[in-house]
This record gives C-alpha cells, structure tokens and sequence, in this order.
C-alpha cells in the first residue's frame, strides 16, 4: 500500500478538521452530487420497487426500511426543486463518510485499514457496483470539497485528497476483484 507525504496528510487533516465536525451535510452534498454524474447508481437501490423516476427510487418503502435502521439520522426531508434529495442521502452520507473519516484518522498508517477496505470493495462488488463507478465517487468527494470548503480548495488540497482517494481505491479494487474471483470459482 502507497504511503502519503507528510504535506498531504498535513493538508487532509487540516481541511477535515472543520467537515468532520459534521459529517452528513457534507455527505450528501457529495452523493447529490454522485447520484447527478451517474443517476444509474441509484438503481443499486431500488430493492423490489420498479422506480419510474428518482423521487419514486428515493421513496420507495424498502429503502425507507433500509434508511430508518439508522435511528441517529434525521427524518427531515430536503427537497431540490421538486425532487426529494435526503431520503437516500442521510443514510450513504453517513456511511461513507464514516470511510472518509477513518482513512483520514489513519493517515499514519493507511495499511491497518487494508482488510475493512478489501471487505468493503468485496461488499461493493456483491450489490452490482462496478469499479468504474470508483472514479465518479472520487469525482464526487472532490466536488463535495470545493462546495464546502470554498477558497480553502485549492490546487495542492485537491491532489492530496486524490492521493489518499486513491490509496483508498486501490485497496477496495483488489477486494472487488479477489469477490468475483471467488465467484467465478
């Protein structure tokens, strides 16, 4: 597993300070985000409900089911124009910057989190997500952070964030892979 420079994890840890105090707001400004590049992401949600539309998709009861076994999220709605945006969204934002924010508290060492990271990308792997679909949340995680950190975005942030992104990958990718070769066994 590559390591990062100590300017990286200076500037990961620094920007993180103030998102991680409230991790959700910005979880959803990036899967709003996900969810806009590849709206097909969504189907992986669809559960037993044939979605004729994003609303139908963000509403159906079995993802309800799904969202509310996370009793600590909020219930409150946030509407985009006339599209529920949060239903999904509380849920995923919790989860994945859950992520996020253990690969930023084990900047140090980034190799202890090698087996949640290969049970992860397995995990990914075994609901139909591709590891093409990687490189639009990574997309996603740098859009999140230029919306929420306004002029603090800046060049050198952007690169250590994708360098750690893509520690983060790389680690998910061999455990997507090693799922569909235990499969095709």
């Amino acid at each position: 597993m590559e390591k990062l420079s100590g300017k990286d994890k200076e500037l990961i840890r620094g920007s993180w300070e103030s998102l991680g105090k409230n991790k959700v707001p910005h979880g959803v400004i990036m899967f709003s985000r996900l969810f806009e590049l590849d709206p097909a992401l969504l189907s992986l949600f669809n559960y037993n409900t044939n979605c004729g539309s994003t609303q139908d998709c963000l509403s159906s009861p079995e993802f309800l089911d799904h969202v509310t076994k996370v009793r600590s999220l909020s219930h409150k709605c946030i509407y985009r124009g006339n599209e529920l945006v949060n239903t999904i969204n509380l849920y995923l934002a919790s989860q994945v910057m859950l992520v996020i924010d253990a690969a930023v508290n084990h900047l140090d060492d980034l190799h202890s989190l090698e087996d949640f990271l290969l049970n992860l990308g397995r995990k990914h792997q075994a609901v139909g997500v591709t590891t093409q679909s990687f490189a639009v949340v990574g997309e996603s995680l740098l859009y999140m952070l230029q919306c929420s950190l306004g002029q603090a975005y800046t060049a050198a942030l952007s690169q250590a964030w994708l360098n750690m992104y893509s520690i983060v990958v790389a680690a998910m990718s061999r455990g997507w892979a090693k799922n569909g070769e235990d499969k095709a066994d």
